[in-house]
């Protein structure tokens, strides 16, 4: 196996002592009196040998990692991986890496990771943070070490955030499917009142509240059995005959609903309406493609980038910002107004 160069390497190497070295590779030449022809001479003998730093080495001796850990609460969701995937290309450009896990929406398995990333130095954190953190949330501020949430927020943390208008989105969707003709609108999702589900709530209810007409409401355990949640919205459509639209709070919950429909033979955009909180690039594929909320993923994953690096700066003091943007309905024609009302009986 071929040996690793260190630092003493290449200071052996360039006949340079090993301060100068590690100076030049923090960043810091100009500050500690390294001229510019030696710092070039490092930096191009760096290059051409292909060394790698140790970071977390270089965490223990600098307090810096050039690392930012991520917590979501499923990277497998395509919502997430595409937000971190933005972010990660963004904080490369700044000369950092990105560690991620998913949290499950487990309080334990979320401090678990805050602990892994403290043990390793990480400079930042990004959360979609899971209740039951809080406590480690404040530790960390204090610490100043930058923490920036994102999707959700946890109520009363000195720290900055990225939303989007959840509340807003929502009742904008509801509405669309109100002045569709629909009056008998089901709101699948979870019993978790975390706050971006919570307002996602309260923007159907306040549509419904508007045109009184009655809220119905299905809440679906997170991540029960695929097959017990693809089982209980069948219950739901047969035993509820008088309804016609579903909304589904989020696109997972969607792909479990529509497999129900489709067992059950249910024509959308004949016999029930869709829209969906979470736009999915297959849903413009579907026969007939599916309204969906769509929310300003790359936009997301920009300011939270931006946010971090700013404080990420020496001489920023860290603050609290909260950012909110603004969603889109796609429409598609899964909300279009149905040809008969109320839905067909199911057998």
């Amino acid at each position: 196996m071929k040996k690793k160069l260190a630092i003493r390497d290449i200071a052996a190497a360039l006949q340079v002592s090993e301060a100068s070295v590690s100076i030049v590779l923090n960043g810091k030449a100009r500050q500690n009196g390294i001229s510019v022809k030696l710092e070039e001479k490092i930096l191009k003998f760096v290059k051409k040998v292909g060394y790698q730093p140790n970071r977390f080495a270089q965490g223990l001796r600098t307090g810096k990692s050039k690392t930012i850990g991520m917590i979501v609460e499923d990277i497998s969701d395509p919502f997430f991986s595409a937000i971190a995937r933005v972010v990660e290309e963004q904080i490369y450009q700044h000369g950092y890496r990105l560690i991620y896990g998913s949290s499950e929406n487990s309080p334990a398995i979320a401090n678990d990771l805050l602990q892994t990333f403290k043990n390793y130095q990480v400079d930042g954190y990004i959360l979609a943070p899971t209740p039951g953190i809080e406590d480690t949330i404040r530790q960390l501020i204090s610490e100043e070490r930058p923490v920036i949430q994102f999707d959700r927020t946890l109520p009363d943390l000195p720290c900055s955030s990225v939303i989007v208008d959840n509340f807003r989105a929502s009742e904008t969707a509801t509405q669309h499917l109100i002045k569709n003709k629909f009056r008998n609108i089901v709101f699948v999702t979870l019993p978790d009142r975390q706050n971006q589900m919570e307002d996602r709530l309260q923007g159907y209810c306040q549509a419904l509240q508007q045109n009184q007409l009655p809220m119905l409401l299905k809440e679906v355990v997170y991540h029960e059995p695929k097959e017990k949640t693809i089982q209980s919205i069948k219950n739901l459509i047969k035993g509820k005959q008088e309804i016609d639209a579903l909304f589904f709070s989020t696109n997972y919950l969607a792909m479990s609903g529509l497999e129900a429909i489709n067992d059950l033979g249910v024509k959308i955009g004949t016999d029930l309406g869709i829209v969906v909180f979470d736009d999915n690039s297959t849903f413009s594929l579907f026969t007939p493609g599916l309204t969906a909320v769509a929310q300003p993923i790359r936009e997301i994953g920009l300011q939270v980038t931006k946010l971090l690096m700013e404080e990420l700066k020496e001489d920023h003091m860290i603050g609290s910002q909260n950012i909110i943007l603004k969603t889109k309905l796609i429409v598609r024609d899964s909300s279009e107004p149905l040809a008969k009302h109320p839905l067909v009986a199911i057998k």
